[in-house]
């Protein structure tokens, strides 16, 4: 059974919101387990009037990281992707371990400290590199029309290998360098397919550019 929710909004807080805000005043948990919240919302828009439905969900935060070797090629990471259900190109990520243990829902106390120490596992983990050098690109939404999580996105520069590949039970992957120069051509072929991904890439050629 589907469990539903009565958005409450305090009048302090209604009375600050922008003009442009819509109210939630309903929603459905559609499905709610370990993995995931997908919910089926309703809305009341600025002119009153209230529609239906309006889906979203909940994942953990996660981590991307532009990172680079010693020679100046970068680290990315070849695997599967169900949602396209293709093998793409793209830079090492992963999901920043709560808390609270849960995989889903309001980051809380998280910081950006959080997500750095987050970013060196998933690095070490999935390619077995490291690096001292270490710049926060940005904090975005993962996906601001369907999804409450967010990317924080970094740049880590002189990689060294330290070690194997530590991968969970559902990762399959394999580690690949690129040249600038490669990069930027798959990105022209729409070969490097991640919308994050391509953002934290010319975001670090803007920083190295001194743009």
């Amino acid at each position: 059974m589907m469990k539903q929710d009565k958005i409450k909004v305090p009048l302090e807080l209604a009375e600050e919101k922008d003009p442009l805000a819509w109210e939630e005043v309903s929603t459905e948990h559609i499905i709610q387990d370990e993995w995931i919240d997908f919910r089926r919302s309703a809305y009341r828009f600025p002119n009153g009037e209230v529609f239906e439905p309006y889906y979203s969900y909940s994942r953990r935060d996660y981590v991307v990281i532009v990172a680079s070797d010693m020679d100046g090629n970068y680290l990315c990471v070849r695997q599967f992707r169900q949602g396209i259900k293709k093998v793409t190109t793209e830079f090492p990520a992963g999901g920043i371990e709560r808390k609270d243990g849960r995989e889903y829902g309001p980051s809380g106390d998280l910081s950006a400290e959080d997500a750095l120490a987050a970013a060196k596992r998933e690095l070490r983990e999935e390619t077995g590199y490291e690096s001292d050098e270490w710049r926060h690109l940005i904090t975005v939404p993962s996906n601001a029309t369907l999804a409450d999580n967010y990317a924080y996105v970094f740049a880590a520069g002189k990689c060294r290998k330290v070690s194997g590949q530590s991968l969970d039970e559902t990762e399959f992957l394999n580690v690949r360098k690129f040249s600038v120069q490669e990069i930027e051509d798959m990105i022209a072929k729409g070969e490097f397919e991640q919308a994050v991904h391509v953002m934290a890439w010319l975001l670090e050629c803007r920083r190295v550019s001194g743009f």
